[in-house]
């Protein structure tokens, strides 16, 4: 019953957790090649969830991976306990960055009509789009972790 896709030690958990480092590591390397983006407490914001994002997802893949190359299934109820609130935590703070972010770039783009910092502009459009998909791959994580606790 509790083995269907995306749980911890299945093949599409550790895509799953690829994923979210992949695109956790993509918004950081795009917003930290941005010369000016530390003038914005927004984007120094999604480098730091984005970097707690990375960290955390990078070690639940080498422990799914592990899982996989064992064969073993990551379900006892304690360690799910974890996940779920380490998934839950970094959902929260990851949509609240990028959101936060988006928030900054729609000023720009949008309200303001145009972006002063030229190239700059991109990187910014891309760590927000890049923080988005990774919270949306972690947030699949978290309901799949609660799912998993609710039926252990």
């Amino acid at each position: 019953m509790l083995d269907f896709a995306g749980t911890p030690g299945t093949l599409t958990g550790l895509v799953l957790r690829v994923l979210q480092c992949a695109f956790a590591a993509g918004a950081v390397a795009s917003m930290a090649t941005s010369v000016g983006f530390y003038n914005f407490t927004a984007f120094c914001y999604v480098i730091a969830s984005m970097g707690l994002q990375l960290t955390w997802s990078f070690m639940l893949a080498l422990l799914d991976a592990y899982a996989l190359l064992r064969k073993k299934m990551l379900h006892n109820p304690i360690l799910v306990s974890l996940f779920v609130v380490g998934d839950w935590v970094t959902a929260t703070l990851s949509l609240a960055a990028a959101s936060a972010s988006g928030g900054v770039a729609v000023l720009f783009f949008s309200d303001l009509g145009r972006c002063s910092f030229g190239d700059e502009c991109r990187n910014f459009q891309i760590s927000v789009v890049l923080a988005f998909l990774s919270w949306i791959t972690i947030a699949i994580s978290a309901l799949i972790m609660l799912w998993i606790l609710a039926a252990v």
